[in-house]
């Protein structure tokens, strides 16, 4: 009898034993993406649009409603250059961003005609502090979104440069912005958009879960990389000075903003899956997805 509970006893402490084994693994495979914003107000978010000071919400360009993270321009009369962008107020290095966007609406009287049915969101972008009063565009990585009317038809998920410039195959590329392979979408689709970000050396952008675009090694450019434009001239406006110092520096980090360029669009969903922190297994809070190590945040009992 004393054998037969043994062998019971051990057969049981192995269930355990498996079973906490794969809970454990279970919850390290377990992705936990964080929604950007609470879908009730800017909280946790800073505004910078060209000629305001930052945080100077002008015409209430940026709010939410209905849930959704809204580009409005209903309290406008013209465009007159008033690029804007809204920054998540922390950095991120290596990370997944997933969006869901939807252009509504018409275009502002004056919004250049490149701006139509166009946004973005943008990657290892400078600080919105760090932006000047009349600078258009921040230094950053542009996941650009597009949509399509009966006449026009843009492919969405390209890259634009602005203040930056990256390699793909191997070759650096000088275009301002690179086409990707996406589907068309049209004005009202909802468009499910994803960059994954691997630091400096490798970025993908995906729409509705495909990969369109791939490219590598993003590098401070020190100019704006079009000829139509510079950091002195054009409206652009960053610190010349400073960025021209840091040309070919490799772009490792940065914020995440999202883009109001003359066309309302508005965002139903801005979450993050971070790809940085405990690689240690032993930790409570390893994760199996991490790609870069930060075992300063390991927790453990």
């Amino acid at each position: 009898m004393y054998k037969v509970c043994l062998a019971f006893s051990l057969v049981m402490m192995m269930i355990s034993c498996g079973t906490q084994k794969a809970t454990s693994l279970t919850n390290a495979d377990k992705e936990e993406w964080v929604p950007l914003f609470n879908k009730k107000d800017l909280n946790g978010w800073d505004i910078k649009i060209a000629g305001f000071d930052l945080n100077d919400n002008a015409y209430n360009t940026f709010y939410v409603k209905d849930s959704m993270l809204v580009v409005d321009y209903s309290k406008y009369e013209k465009f007159t250059q008033q690029f804007g962008h809204i920054y998540y107020k922390e950095p991120f290095s290596y990370y997944k961003v997933h969006v869901e966007y939807q252009f509504y609406g018409k275009q502002l009287t004056g919004g250049p005609s490149y701006a139509y049915l166009n946004s973005g969101v943008m990657l290892h972008s400078q600080s919105a502090a760090s932006v000047g009063k009349q600078q258009t565009f921040p230094v950053s990585l542009e996941l650009q979104l597009l949509a399509c009317d009966s006449v026009i038809k843009n492919h969405t998920g390209n890259l634009c440069t602005p203040g930056t410039i990256v390699s793909m195959n191997g070759k650096i590329r000088p275009d301002h912005c690179i086409d990707s392979n996406s589907p068309y979408y049209d004005q009202g689709d909802w468009v499910a958009a994803e960059a994954v970000v691997y630091g400096d050396s490798l970025i993908h952008h995906l729409i509705d879960g495909d990969t369109v675009l791939t490219y590598e090694k993003p590098m401070i450019a020190g100019d704006f990389v079009n000829s139509a434009f510079t950091f002195t001239s054009g409206g652009f406006g960053a610190d010349s000075i400073k960025w021209i110092q840091n040309k070919n520096m490799a772009l490792s980090s940065g914020y995440i903003a999202l883009q109001a360029e003359s066309h309302p669009i508005r965002f139903r969903k801005v979450e993050l899956l971070n790809l940085e922190g405990c690689m240690d297994k032993t930790a409570l809070n390893y994760k199996s997805y991490y790609v870069k190590a930060d075992n300063s945040k390991c927790r453990y009992k």
